[in-house]
């Protein structure tokens, strides 16, 4: 077990937000949180990250309690990177600066030259574009950009929120594949969505959350028949 979300509550002050959630993710899955707008997917990333503390429960990182620490700590010994919803690039630098900022914590001057490569291959179009200033590119480069950052930190466990959020529909797609093909190379992914269908086609298993709660889990494809994400998020 990778990751275990144990029964944790979490929220913004003295509002809660989710309530007494169980997800766990195996050691190289593809994993799909999927709900409404509003129904604390965001909130349960950050949870996770360390952004916000839980209220009640606990998180397990390869059976060690991550809860209790810093968000710092949770990407720099956990190895776990967070892509979050809004991209959060610095505009003013040139893509490459914000690729090397990725990788602040790896220390060896040749493994951040081959993770740079690796990127570089997933994303030819970053290589391009190494010289440009983020804030001029489109919101599909963009939106690689931020994925590339987070894979810069060689992680254990990628995070992404909406990564097709504001970005066109070919470059959703080839987003779509290359986060697949992360996956495959050995990466776990935790993937929360706006795209319903797509995302439980790609995921090995998902969890379907309404107001804070997980309703219901099961595998991707398999989610795609269910009553209640036919109704709720199919529109049939």
């Amino acid at each position: 077990m990778l990751l275990k979300v144990k029964n944790v509550s979490s929220g913004y002050r003295d509002v809660t937000v989710l309530f007494n959630i169980n997800l766990e993710i195996n050691k190289g899955e593809l994993i799909s949180v999927i709900g409404s707008n509003g129904a604390g997917k965001t909130t349960l990333l950050r949870t996770i990250s360390s952004i916000i503390k839980p209220t009640e429960g606990e998180i397990l990182f390869n059976d060690e309690r991550i809860d209790l620490l810093e968000a710092s700590q949770i990407s720099t010994k956990y190895q776990i990177a967070h892509v979050p919803e809004g991209r959060m690039l610095f505009p003013r630098m040139t893509v490459l600066q914000n690729l090397e900022l990725g990788a602040y914590t790896i220390k060896e001057k040749n493994k951040r030259e081959e993770i740079l490569e690796r990127v570089f291959e997933l994303f030819p179009r970053m290589k391009e574009r190494r010289s440009q200033l983020a804030g001029t590119m489109s919101g599909g480069e963009q939106q690689m950009l931020a994925i590339s950052r987070g894979l810069m930190l060689d992680p254990k466990l990628l995070i992404l929120d909406e990564p097709s959020l504001g970005v066109q529909p070919n470059i959703v797609a080839k987003i779509y594949e290359t986060v697949q093909l992360i996956n495959k190379q050995g990466t776990t992914v935790l993937l929360v969505e706006q795209n319903v269908k797509e995302s439980l086609e790609m995921s090995d298993r998902a969890y379907v959350i309404q107001t804070g709660k997980i309703v219901t889990e099961g595998k991707g494809k398999e989610l795609l028949g269910s009553e209640i994400v036919l109704k709720a998020y199919l529109g049939i």
